[in-house]
């Protein structure tokens, strides 16, 4: 009897610490970003995006905080924070970080985690 309990409480510690091993790695991996939609009226919001994803246009995607059209360049973002571009008013989407043009695309930009990414709804081409 008492090998059978030792044998269950053993068990028990193994399935735990390979959940607790298991959390540690998916919080690791974890990175927060913060994304400021600045919309075509001037007003301004704020989203904080957790993701383990590597890219941010699959993070963004995935939260439903953009949406776009895949091209010969990649992921061309219509709407944002469910605002959509008027091709015939010239208006598009550009993507900076921390104020500063961002030279690749939102479907080739890493996510840094801590860092600002910011969506500014532009007219005129």
């Amino acid at each position: 009897m008492k090998k059978r309990i030792l044998a269950l409480a053993l068990a028990l510690t193994m399935v735990f610490a390979l959940c607790a091993c298991g959390e540690k790695q998916t919080a690791a991996d974890t990175k927060t970003v913060t994304v400021t939609v600045v919309h075509g009226d001037g007003s301004t919001k704020d989203f904080t995006v957790k993701t383990d994803k590597e890219l941010l246009g699959e993070a963004l995607t995935d939260e439903k905080l953009i949406e776009g059209e895949n091209g010969p360049y990649g992921l061309f973002v219509k709407t944002v924070d469910g605002e959509t571009v008027d091709d015939a008013n010239q208006e598009w989407w550009c993507l900076t970080k921390g104020g500063e043009s961002v030279e690749t695309g939102v479907d080739s930009t890493p996510v840094e985690d801590g860092a600002t990414y910011e969506w500014t709804l532009m007219v005129g081409y």
